[in-house]
């Protein structure tokens, strides 16, 4: 046989859509899971871009850490939309079919918007540590300058993160089943579906993926043990309850971001924790967008306060 009617062949047996299984196959459930996740998506939505518009909008907002705020934000309205409507539709039509590059096009934008969030986390852990621990530097530290230079680094980190990984994937064949048992184009369910040896990849995925957790992690412990160090010093019980309010809304935001990560991701490789995987990536990318917003609105005054004042700004 010649090479060209080999590559030919090769050609014509490569995958060239995939079948996305969703959530559950049960059909009493589709239609409930269907109106769950709509209202998930509209809260996302409102709650992210309502937090974006009152930070744009109130002056006393136009801070280094609502500049993160409005950046995650932002990055969790992104993040929704790359997944969320093609899950809904795979409610409501019988095959939830998706080309190639769309799959690829999906898998490269949550990684970008993925990595971005976990840098944009670590860098809100950097500004609140200047806050606490160097109160009267803040302003210099924290500069316009350095606030935007921290962004672009993050975002440039989360793109080059994203060709990384959706480069090695486009480099797989995928010659056999196009069944993707999963609700999007995700990197372990599609390594699960080539025909060619996957091994190298996931080695170096991993250890790209354990480097960059463990680097953010460290800065943020790193942070945190500083700023308890400073807290425990603290003589007065007002600077206590100041500087612990200051903090309580982003550990709980990194906390639901890495733990639910990590449900869905650190895990055995073996078929029967593919279904708990799938459940746990549910809290992982949809209830983490959605409580962002509310975690950053109901537990933080400046943002009551600016809730109130655009409120009769609207009314008067």
């Amino acid at each position: 046989m010649s090479l060209n009617a080999q590559k030919t062949m090769e050609n014509d047996s490569s995958v060239s859509e995939f079948i996305l299984m969703g959530l559950t196959d049960q059909p009493e459930l589709q239609l409930p899971l269907f109106v769950l996740f709509l209202v998930n998506y509209t809260v996302t939505v409102m709650g992210n871009l309502s937090l974006m518009n009152l930070i744009c909008l109130n002056s006393n907002l136009h801070t280094p850490m609502y500049f993160f705020i409005f950046n995650l934000s932002f990055i969790d309205f992104c993040y929704s939309m790359v997944f969320t409507p093609k899950m809904l539709m795979g409610f409501v039509v019988e095959k939830n079919i998706i080309s190639f590059r769309g799959c690829m096009t999906q898998l490269f934008f949550f990684l970008f918007f993925v990595n971005s969030e976990s840098y944009v986390l670590t860098a809100m852990a950097y500004d609140r540590y200047v806050a606490i621990c160097q109160p009267l530097l803040y302003k210099a530290v924290m500069s316009p300058g350095i606030c935007f230079l921290l962004i672009f680094c993050t975002y440039l980190m989360g793109l080059v993160s994203a060709l990384f990984h959706t480069g090695f994937m486009i480099r797989l064949n995928f010659c056999d089943s196009n069944v993707i048992n999963h609700y999007m184009c995700d990197i372990f369910p599609l390594f699960r579906l080539s025909c060619s040896s996957t091994y190298l990849t996931e080695l170096v995925s991993s250890a790209v993926v354990g480097t960059a957790i463990i680097l953010c992690c460290l800065i943020i412990l790193i942070s945190y043990g500083m700023i308890l160090y400073n807290i425990i010093h603290m003589s007065s019980g007002k600077g206590w309850s100041k500087a612990l309010g200051t903090c309580g809304s982003h550990i709980i935001t990194v906390s639901l971001f890495y733990v639910t990560g990590m449900l869905a991701y650190v895990k055995p490789s073996s078929a029967e924790t593919v279904g708990q995987g799938k459940i746990f990536s549910v809290f992982y990318t949809f209830l983490v967008p959605m409580l962002n917003p509310l975690i950053y609105s109901l537990r933080n005054k400046d943002v009551k306060l600016a809730v109130k004042k655009t409120w009769k700004r609207l009314t008067c």
